[in-house]
C-alpha cells in the first residue's frame, strides 16, 4: 500500500513520468456506459439510482493522526482573482448600477487582437447594434426601447442612454467633461424632458438610492432624478436637485421607491430638465443606500462569510495595460479610458484605494499584479511606494492626501500577467521576460524590501521552455513562480459530456506531477526554498466546430461541465489536495473569480447567488492553518479518456482513484477530513478508519453534491446547489459513510472529552 507522504511527489516511482495513480487500488470499477448517463441540467442520471449499500463499490481510508507534516495547510489556498473584465467589477462587485456612467465613447470589440496583443473594435453599424442590443437586454432593457436606443447611439447619446421625449424636441451632442474626456449635451424644449436608462434594483434587500451627478448648464438651474416602473406616470420617486450654474458642480440627492413596488422588475432611471434649455453631465451614478464603501453588501457578506484569504487584481490581461494613477484620487477627475485587453471602457471609478477598501471589508489580504506589458519599473516601484510607503515618500504623501495616511502593507506583488501569450498587450518571449524581471524586480524592492516578488512564469502543461529560461536567467533573484493552469480547449460537440468530466477529473494528478517537477527544476537551480502560486484557476474548455455536421449532437452549453457548475467545486477541492502534498511549494491559488468571470459568486439583475465552487472554496477554508497527517486510500479507478485538448497527450496513462481525500489536525483539536468522489458511476461505502486519535462518538458533516456534474445554481434556483450539514456516528474510531458522485464531503471530528 503508498504512504501519501508530504512535501514529495505523490506518484509511485514505478508510475510512468505524467502518470495519474497516486493511490493503491484494490479493485477495478468499469464504469456504467456512458450513454446512459445523459441527463437534462437537474435531473437525475441513472447511475443515481444506485443508492444503498449494497449497490456501492468500496474504498477505505486509514487516518494515521500521529505522523503529521510539519508544514500546515496554507491559508492562501482559497483565494481569489477579480479583473476589469465584463461585469466582475462593475456590476459586479461595485455597487453602481448605470451603465456607461461617464458618457463616454463606447468601444465595441471585435474579439481579436492586434499583433501587438491591443483588442481591436468594430466600425460596422450592424456589429454595433447586435452588441447593444445584447447587453441592453441583459440589464432590463424592454425590448420596445432597443431601437430607440440604437437611434440615439447614432444621434450622439452616450451608449445605454436614451432620450425622454421627442427625438426632434431633445437634442444630444458629445461634449467634454471638466477634466477632460467626453460629456454629454441634452438640449431639451419641454420641462420634463431629457435622458433615462433602464435599470434592475436590488429591491429585494433597499428601497433607498443614492445619486451623484455632475453637471453644469448655461440657463437651467434644477434638473429632476426620477426612477419609474413601466407606463408608470408620474415616476414613483422623485428628487430635484438645484445649483446647476455655467460652472462644474457635483450634485447629489437620495430616491425611495415605495415598499409595494414589485421587487423584480425593470426601472427607468431618468434624468430631466424643469424648463427649456441645455445641460451638460460629465457623470451620472446609482448606488443602492446599503452599499458597503462603493461595493455591493451582498458580494461583501458573500466573500466575507467564505473567509477569502487572499485577493488578486486588477488583472489578467487587463494590468498590462492599466496604468494605476488613472485610478488615484477624486473619482470625478478620473480619466475613462478604452479596456484594451477586453475592448470595452475602463471608467477608472474602482481603483487602488478602493480595491484595498474592499479587501479590508472582506477581511481579506490584497495582492497586485503590475503591468509589466507596457508599463514600466518605475511606474511599478512608485506603485508599491503609493501602497506601502510613509506619508514622508513622494508617493505616500499622494496616498494620504487621498484620505489615507496609514501604508495599505501590500505584501504579495506579481510582475506582469501571462506575458508569454500574444494576447498580452506588450507580449514578450522567454528572454524577454528575463530581461524585464531583471528591470522590475530591482526597482520594486527598493522600493519596499520586505515584499514578495512573483515572477510570471508559463503553464506548466506546455511551459517547461518559458520555465527553464526564467529559472535559468534570474535564478536565485526568484523565489516564487507563477501558475495558470487555464485547461481545457475546443471540444466537439458529438464528445459525451461525461467524457469531458472524466478527463478534469484526471487533470489535478497530472498537475501535481508537473508541479513537483518544477519544484525540481527551480532547486537544482540553486532557488532555495522554491515556491509556486497558481494565480490563476478555472476549467477552461470550450465547445467547438462539429467534424460532422450530421453527427448527433452530445455536448451543449447545459451539459459542458464549466465554472460555474458542481464539476468545478470537485476539481478545486482536488487541487487543494494536491497543494497540500506538495506543502510548502504550492503556497498559493487565488481562483478565478469573483463575480460573473470563471467561478464564483453570479450577479443577475442586481441579484447575487453562488456557484458550487464558492461554497466548495467557503467548507475548504476552514482547513487553513491545520496540521495534515498520513493517510492510506484504497478505491476503485475510472479512466481518463482524452477528449478534452489539453490531456490526450497524457490521457492513456491517466487512471485516477474516485475517491481522493485528505486529513489534518486543527490548533483546537479536531480532525478534519475532506472527501471528494469523482467517479461516473456507482456510490462508494467508505470505510473511514482512525488511527492515534482520540475520537468522540459523533462528528459535524458537511455534503455538497449534485445529481450531475455540469448541475449549477440559477438565478430561479439560487441555492439548488448548497452544502447540507448533519451529524454522522463515530464507532471504533471507525466512520462509515456512502458517498454518490459528484459529492464532497467535509468532516468535522473532535476529540473525545473537549466538548465540541
Amino acid at each position: 500500500m503508498m504512504e501519501l507522504e508530504f512535501g514529495e511527489p505523490i506518484m509511485s516511482p514505478k508510475s510512468p513520468a505524467v502518470g495519474c495513480v497516486w493511490i493503491c487500488v484494490l479493485s477495478i470499477f468499469v464504469a456504467q456506459a456512458p450513454s446512459k448517463l445523459h441527463a437534462t441540467p437537474g435531473a437525475a442520471a441513472d447511475n443515481r439510482d444506485a443508492t444503498s449499500i449494497g449497490n456501492a463499490a468500496s474504498a477505505t481510508l486509514q487516518i494515521y493522526a500521529g505522523k503529521r507534516s510539519k508544514v500546515p495547510v496554507s491559508r492562501y489556498l482559497t483565494g481569489k482573482f477579480c479583473e476589469h473584465l465584463g461585469n466582475n467589477i462593475y456590476n459586479g462587485m461595485d455597487a453602481q448600477i448605470l451603465l456607461n456612467p461617464t458618457m463616454a465613447a463606447l468601444p465595441f470589440s471585435t474579439g481579436q487582437e492586434s499583433p501587438d496583443g491591443i483588442a481591436t473594435f468594430h466600425y460596422d453599424e450592424g456589429q454595433i447594434a447586435q452588441q447593444i442590443h445584447r447587453k441592453a437586454s441583459l440589464f432590463g432593457w424592454p425590448k420596445d426601447r432597443l431601437d430607440p436606443l440604437v437611434r440615439d447611439y447614432r444621434d450622439g447619446l452616450a451608449c445605454f442612454w436614451t432620450r425622454l421625449g421627442e427625438p426632434a424636441h431633445v437634442l444630444v451632442s458629445p461634449d467634454t467633461g471638466p477634466h477632460g474626456g467626453r460629456a454629454q449635451r441634452v438640449q431639451v424644449s419641454a420641462s420634463g424632458e431629457g435622458i433615462v436608462q433602464w435599470v434592475y434594483l436590488p429591491l429585494h434587500r433597499v428601497r433607498k438610492y443614492e445619486f451623484e451627478i455632475l453637471v453644469r448648464s448655461p440657463d437651467v438651474t434644477s434638473l429632476c432624478v426620477s426612477l419609474s416602473g413601466r407606463g408608470e406616470e408620474p415616476p414613483s420617486a422623485t428628487a430635484l436637485v438645484s445649483g446647476l450654474s455655467e460652472t462644474w458642480n457635483r450634485l447629489t440627492g437620495v430616491v425611495r421607491l415605495g415598499d409595494d413596488l414589485p421587487a423584480h422588475a425593470p426601472y427607468r432611471f431618468a434624468i430631466t430638465a424643469q424648463r427649456p434649455g441645455q445641460f451638460v453631465v460629465a457623470r451620472a451614478l446609482l448606488r443602492p443606500a446599503d452599499h458597503i464603501h462603493g461595493a455591493d453588501p451582498d458580494v461583501v457578506r458573500l466573500l466575507k462569510d467564505s473567509h477569502l484569504p487572499i485577493l488578486r487584481w486588477p488583472g489578467g490581461n487587463f494590468v498590462s495595460g492599466y496604468h494605476w494613477q488613472d485610478g488615484i484620487g477624486p473619482a470625478e477627475k478620473r480619466p475613462t479610458r478604452p479596456n484594451y485587453a477586453w475592448g470595452d471602457l475602463e471608467t477608472n471609478q474602482f481603483g487602488t484605494d478602493e480595491f484595498i477598501a474592499f479587501c479590508r471589508d472582506v477581511g481579506c489580504e490584497p495582492m497586485i499584479c503590475v503591468n509589466a506589458g507596457n508599463g514600466t519599473p518605475q511606474e511599478a516601484a512608485q506603485w508599491i511606494q503609493y501602497c506601502n510607503g510613509s506619508v514622508n515618500t513622494p508617493m505616500g504623501a499622494s496616498r494620504a492626501a487621498n484620505g489615507h495616511p496609514e501604508p495599505y502593507h501590500v505584501r504579495y506583488w506579481e510582475i506582469g500577467n501571462e506575458l508569454w501569450g500574444r494576447w498580452q498587450y506588450h507580449w514578450t518571449t522567454a528572454q524577454g521576460y528575463v530581461d524585464r524581471f531583471s528591470q522590475f524586480a530591482p526597482a520594486m524592492r527598493q522600493a519596499d524590501p520586505g515584499i514578495q516578488v512573483l515572477a510570471c512564469g508559463a503553464p506548466v502543461f506546455w511551459g517547461k521552455g518559458w520555465n527553464d529560461t526564467l529559472i535559468a536567467g534570474v535564478g536565485s533573484h526568484v523565489q516564487v513562480i507563477t501558475d495558470h493552469p487555464l485547461i481545457g480547449g475546443q471540444v466537439p460537440p458529438q464528445t459525451d459530456p461525461l467524457d469531458v468530466y472524466r478527463d478534469f477529473m484526471a487533470v489535478p494528478d497530472v498537475l501535481a506531477q508537473k508541479w513537483a517537477d518544477l519544484q525540481k527544476d527551480m532547486k537544482d537551480a540553486g532557488i532555495k526554498d522554491p515556491r509556486l502560486a497558481v494565480t490563476e484557476l478555472q476549467m477552461f474548455a470550450h465547445i467547438g466546430r462539429p467534424a460532422d455536421p450530421k453527427a448527433q449532437t452530445h455536448l451543449t452549453p447545459d451539459t459542458l461541465v464549466s465554472p460555474g457548475t458542481m464539476a468545478e467545486a470537485l476539481y478545486d477541492v482536488l487541487i487543494y489536495h494536491r497543494a497540500i502534498r506538495l506543502a510548502p511549494f504550492v503556497e498559493m491559488v487565488t481562483h478565478s473569480a469573483t463575480v460573473n468571470h470563471g467561478g464564483g459568486l453570479r450577479k443577475s439583475q442586481e441579484r447575487v447567488y453562488a456557484n458550487p465552487c464558492y461554497y466548495a472554496q467557503s467548507m475548504f477554508a476552514a482547513l487553513a492553518d491545520s496540521t495534515p497527517v498520513e493517510i492510506e486510500v484504497e478505491s476503485p479507478t475510472e479512466q481518463a479518456p482524452g477528449v478534452v485538448p489539453d490531456l490526450r497527450n497524457v490521457a492513456s496513462s491517466c487512471s485516477y482513484a474516485t475517491i481522493d481525500a485528505m486529513a489534518a489536525v486543527a490548533a483546537d483539536g479536531r480532525l478534519w477530513i475532506s472527501l471528494v468522489h469523482r467517479g461516473t458511476g456507482r456510490p462508494v461505502s467508505l470505510e473511514v478508519a482512525i488511527h492515534d486519535f482520540p475520537v468522540a462518538s459523533k462528528a459535524e458533516m458537511q455534503v455538497l453534491s449534485a445529481e450531475v456534474p455540469w448541475a449549477q445554481n440559477t438565478i430561479e434556483n439560487p441555492e439548488g446547489i448548497r452544502p447540507l450539514a448533519s451529524t454522522v456516528v463515530v464507532e471504533n474510531a471507525t466512520i462509515r459513510i456512502d458517498l454518490r458522485p459528484f459529492t464532497l464531503v467535509r468532516l468535522a471530528v473532535p476529540a473525545a472529552g473537549s466538548g465540541q
